[in-house]
């Protein structure tokens, strides 16, 4: 997924009559110059560096930025929501959000990837909220030779059976589940991104498995294993 150029998007929306507005000249020397650093550089910096550079308009720090989190942000998003869609909307948002503030940003005050769980944690649970209508997800073509069609069928059968359960949690505990699970986060960090206590995190586990092993009673213990043994 792509995240449309930040000062391309805001220089159409000044002079939408100028689709070809670009930087003042001393932004665009200050870029080219930063453009400059190698591939291995820019891999060197830290999230702390990027953000540094990006609130001073450093766009191609902030590419690099998006670049390393973006697919981590969807993985996320899409797991809460199961919409493809909506999850693009909400980490789009999130990015932006960023840009578009990126002056406030008190560097060292939070972990960048604390700040992003949150931001798009908080927008599924708006997108929750909302009415919508369910899009159906097409299933992956199967090779018709292939020997373990049955295998693959099972397996998507039970992947699709604990992402519809997932789907039936309450907010709050799908969250805390997708953070905790899926991203194998500690329930101190999901405390963190939730902005609540580990001990509330913890309840919000233990209902969402109480939950999962209900809806998932008739369909075999393999797919509750993971959520039972923790």
């Amino acid at each position: 997924m792509g995240i449309a150029n930040p000062s391309t998007a805001q220089a159409q929306a000044a002079h939408p009559e100028d689709a070809s507005a670009t930087l003042p000249v001393d932004r665009q020397a200050a870029n080219v110059a930063i453009q400059r650093l190698s591939a291995a550089e820019w891999r060197s910096m830290n999230d702390d560096d990027l953000l540094t550079r990006i609130k001073s308009d450093d766009e191609t720090a902030f590419r690099e930025l998006v670049e390393r989190h973006v697919d981590r942000g969807y993985a996320v998003a899409y797991r809460i929501l199961h919409n493809a869609t909506d999850a693009e909307d909400v980490v789009q948002d999130a990015f932006l959000q960023l840009w578009t503030k990126r002056e406030k940003w008190e560097t060292g005050r939070a972990k960048f990837s604390t700040w992003l769980y949150r931001v798009v944690t908080n927008r599924c649970i708006d997108q929750l909220r909302r009415p919508r209508v369910e899009v159906m997800d097409d299933l992956p073509e199967l090779e018709d030779d292939s020997c373990d069609q049955m295998d693959i069928l099972e397996r998507q059968e039970a992947s699709d059976l604990l992402a519809k359960a997932i789907q039936e949690l309450p907010e709050q505990q799908r969250v805390a589940l997708v953070l905790s699970y899926t991203e194998g986060l500690s329930n101190s960090e999901v405390a963190d991104i939730m902005e609540t206590s580990v001990s509330a995190v913890e309840a919000l586990l233990k209902r969402a498995r109480q939950k999962l092993r209900h809806l998932l009673r008739n369909h075999g213990g393999e797919i509750l294993a993971m959520f039972t043994n923790r």
